[in-house]
């Protein structure tokens, strides 16, 4: 479903991502952990081209990119199989909930505004905030903005939803809520990208779990082998520094 091949991204002269190679099955929650600064966040940004890898190909259903030679209507049919809920929740501060919801329907997919109101209403509603519909982000939790944020990615139901250390930015006591959200949309077999530092979310929710370092995938497979039977030194390393 999900097909990357040897992807690279380059920061001046540093390398960041140095030949990513990676599939991902329709409806499989794969979780990516590591050490800041190893190309994780990266790596999301360069699937929907938020940030454009130097090399390599991407491909999602149907839509297949090649990073060193694509036409703008590639990258919008690439984006249109993709949500992406970013670290900082990135909302529009002056767009109510349902209204930040709703932007991409009427934007990206051209509804009207009634169908797009009514389908960022039912969203609110699944996502435990239906009553504040017409509250401005400034009026709203950090969980509950990153749950609009969440909302906002249903919306487009979207082949793939990439995860930015979606947590990250959050006080304690808003976490739960968020991860509570996710673990209903894997419930519901959405297929997911996350990128986090929730170890306990990674054990508990993924189907795989993947460690990078310095650019590249250093090991891969289900939860109980990275957790419990680490082969590599250097996620041996990672695992004792977070306390596993």
């Amino acid at each position: 479903m999900i097909k990357i091949n040897n992807l690279h991204k380059k920061f001046g002269e540093t390398s960041v991502l140095a030949g990513i190679d990676l599939e991902i099955s329709k409806g499989e929650i794969v979780v990516i952990i590591g050490s800041s600064g190893t190309g994780k966040s990266t790596l999301l940004r360069c699937i929907n081209f938020l940030e454009s890898a130097n090399k390599g190909s991407i491909c999602i259903d149907d839509v297949r990119v090649d990073t060193k030679s694509y036409i703008k209507s590639e990258i919008l049919a690439l984006r249109r199989k993709t949500g992406f809920v970013f670290q900082n929740y990135a909302l529009f501060a002056h767009l109510t909930a349902k209204q930040n919801i709703a932007e991409g329907l009427i934007t990206v997919r051209g509804w009207n505004k009634e169908q797009a109101y009514q389908r960022a209403q039912h969203i609110l509603d699944d996502i435990g905030l239906g009553d504040r519909a017409d509250s401005y982000p400034a009026a709203l939790s950090g969980g509950q903005q990153q749950r609009v944020g969440i909302g906002r990615a249903m919306a487009l139901e979207a082949e793939l939803l990439l995860f930015d250390e979606p947590t990250s930015a959050l006080d304690p006591e808003w976490v739960g809520e968020v991860l509570s959200l996710m673990k209903k949309l894997a419930t519901r077999h959405q297929t997911m990208l996350v990128v986090t530092h929730e170890m306990q979310f990674a054990k508990e929710v993924a189907d795989r779990v993947i460690y990078m370092n310095d650019g590249v995938i250093v090991e891969q497979g289900t939860p109980d082998q990275i957790f419990n039977n680490p082969q590599d030194p250097r996620l041996q390393k990672f695992l004792n520094q977070v306390g596993i």
